[in-house]
């Protein structure tokens, strides 16, 4: 094949999985390669890239509901104990006077899982189709996924700290909640859902087409 579609599997390479190593299996099967570095058997894609995929996927939005609707932290004081959600902490520091924060944590606690899942959800089907729909913008879509995904862990991180610090005797204590395990199973699945998708399946299509 020549032109802009030329791609390293075209050459006779393959990319280990394991250590990212580019390797030319030469006169070795691809099935029966294995990579010179660490040892890992080669693979031309990602083994069951779509069904692992969507297996976390799914996982992950059903776990969606849970952590946005379960308190993510408990405070218990001498007044009594409050449970806040992501929602409530949100409202909280919007009506408290900080708008900027409550934005920021809008967004990158409930916006960004879910705009996260959604793009998942796009490159799963138009990879399942085939599809050959402009397939840099779908690359770069994949690419950003990847980057913003670990970003979603603020509101985990706050709780966590929380809890560190406000422990004075009886008086205060912080608690986190079920929402907090289920939002941070929620940002575990969505990464390691796209890392086991493989973006290669998205030019493949566009081998075929020009090949």
């Amino acid at each position: 094949m020549s032109g802009p579609w030329l791609t390293a599997a075209d050459a006779g390479c393959l990319v280990c999985h394991t250590c990212d190593l580019v390797v030319r299996p030469g006169g070795v099967a691809a099935e029966e390669a294995c990579c010179p570095r660490c040892g890992a058997r080669l693979h031309v894609r990602k083994e069951n890239s779509i069904v692992r995929t969507w297996a976390l996927l799914i996982a992950a939005m059903i776990l969606y509901i849970p952590a946005n609707v379960l308190p993510v932290m408990n405070t218990t004081t001498i007044f009594g104990t409050e449970a806040d959600t992501i929602l409530s902490g949100v409202v909280y520091l919007w009506t408290s006077g900080d708008p900027p924060l409550a934005l920021l944590v809008f967004f990158a606690s409930i916006t960004v899982p879910l705009l996260k899942m959604l793009a998942l959800m796009v490159l799963l089907v138009s990879a399942q189709r085939r599809s050959t729909w402009d397939p840099r913008q779908r690359a770069r879509l994949y690419r950003l996924v990847e980057f913003v995904g670990r970003w979603s862990m603020l509101d985990i991180y706050v709780v966590t700290l929380m809890a560190a610090l406000v422990q004075i005797g009886s008086l205060a204590s912080i608690r986190p909640g079920y929402g907090a395990v289920a939002f941070g199973s929620v940002v575990v699945l969505t990464m390691f859902s796209a890392m086991s998708f493989d973006p290669r399946l998205i030019w493949d299509p566009m081998r075929a087409k020009n090949g």
